[in-house]
């Protein structure tokens, strides 16, 4: 009996733990034969040895997933840890009844949107900017790879440079489930924007609520996000010229319509962003940013169903609405709200002029709209046998 024990016991201590890698070989194995799980339901487990950069790169989409969150937790623990009160109630006071800043151009911080988070946040999918220029020169180009950017997309092809000498309108489509492509090009120099648009100053736009969430606000002000109403794209554009707003033109609305292999638009009656584009005198550009909808995956809902209606009853009251999807997880490929590592390729299309009008007519606004979707559509049938060549169905503008 003592024996035997004793055995039991040697044999307990002496067997070796499986290591991690074995681990989720054997969980694969078990999902794969031992329950019999379908393939589609089936977690995939990543492996453990992922080089460095890679583990980089999932770590800074990871923070930016959990930020918000994170946010609002240190806001909660400030206030309740009364000690930090003298320091709370000033922040609070000078944020919600002073703090005006994202409505007047925010604080951009160069070290911050020039940050290497940034760098490999943009290279996890990758999203690269593509332009075109006139007579683009060898030295440019060769600034460009020794400063870093060798993963950005240059094509040289006779088409307008963008002048620092103007006040431009970006017009960002598609949405996407939460716009990584916009954010990376236009709330960070990831792709190299300051290089490829020099003299330029971007200001991505975001909706107001964003806003309302304690030291949240203040980062997006570090990226030189602001607000998306009026007042706050007619103080940026008359700061002169060189100053640009990016609008994604399809808003929350389109998020909805986010789905692998499509590209349907919300376009026709978004007139806003072009009235104020003619009142202030701004060119308007279109950028298109391909791969943008298949980063997740996202439930169909049909109009007229319940789920629709209350995603959509839920976006008339808080100005976003809550899309059904899933991504990727940290250790693994398909059950998580990671975004999925695909390309986007964010095109940026010829400006369009216009000419300042301070009460544009409704034909002038339809006109300016009708060249703007030329443009838009001209960038789509250009490339989309590049860098959309798995798609289910041609750009389509629903709405």
């Amino acid at each position: 009996m003592t024996s035997s024990s004793s055995s039991d016991k040697n044999n307990s201590v002496t067997s070796p733990l499986p290591s991690p890698s074995a681990f989720i070989q054997r969980l694969n194995s078990y999902s794969k034969h031992g329950f019999d799980i379908p393939e589609h339901i089936r977690v995939k487990f990543a492996p453990m040895s992922v080089p460095r950069h890679r583990r980089l790169q999932t770590a800074a989409v990871a923070t930016w997933a959990l930020i918000l969150p994170i946010s609002l937790s240190l806001f909660l623990i400030c206030v309740s840890f009364p000690p930090l009160w003298p320091l709370l109630i000033p922040y609070l006071i000078w944020a919600f009844l002073f703090d005006d800043a994202p409505e007047n151009g925010g604080r951009p911080k160069h070290w911050f949107r020039d940050s290497a988070v940034w760098r490999f946040f943009a290279e996890y999918y990758p999203v690269s900017c593509v332009v075109f220029y006139q007579n683009l020169t060898p030295s440019y180009v060769d600034r460009l790879v020794k400063a870093g950017f060798s993963f950005i997309t240059l094509i040289s092809l006779q088409e307008d440079e963008l002048s620092s000498e103007k006040a431009y309108v970006f017009g960002y489509h598609p949405h996407g489930i939460i716009g990584m492509g916009a954010l990376a090009n236009f709330a960070s120099n990831a792709t190299g924007f300051s290089s490829l648009f020099p003299g330029i100053t971007p200001h991505l736009l975001t909706l107001t609520a964003n806003f309302q969430v304690p030291f949240y606000r203040d980062l997006l002000q570090a990226m030189g996000i602001c607000s998306v109403t009026k007042r706050s794209c007619e103080h940026i554009l008359r700061k002169g010229p060189g100053n640009a707003i990016t609008i994604v033109v399809g808003g929350a609305a389109e998020s909805l319509n986010a789905h692998p292999g499509t590209s349907d638009l919300i376009l026709k009656k978004r007139l806003g962003f072009i009235k104020i584009a003619i009142r202030e005198g701004a060119d308007l550009v279109p950028v298109f940013s391909f791969g943008e909808n298949d980063i997740y995956q996202q439930l169909s809902t049909e109009d007229g169903s319940n789920v629709h209606k209350l995603q959509k009853s839920f976006q008339r009251i808080f100005g976003f609405t809550l899309p059904l999807f899933h991504g990727r997880g940290i250790f693994n490929y398909n059950l998580g709200l990671m975004p999925y590592r695909h390309p986007i390729v964010s095109v940026v299309g010829r400006a369009i002029h216009v000419q300042q009008t301070a009460n544009p007519s409704q034909e002038m606004m339809e006109d300016v709209q009708a060249r703007y979707i030329d443009e838009l559509m001209r960038i789509w049938d250009k490339y989309k046998d590049v860098y959309a060549a798995n798609r289910t169905r041609e750009l389509t503008l629903v709405d």
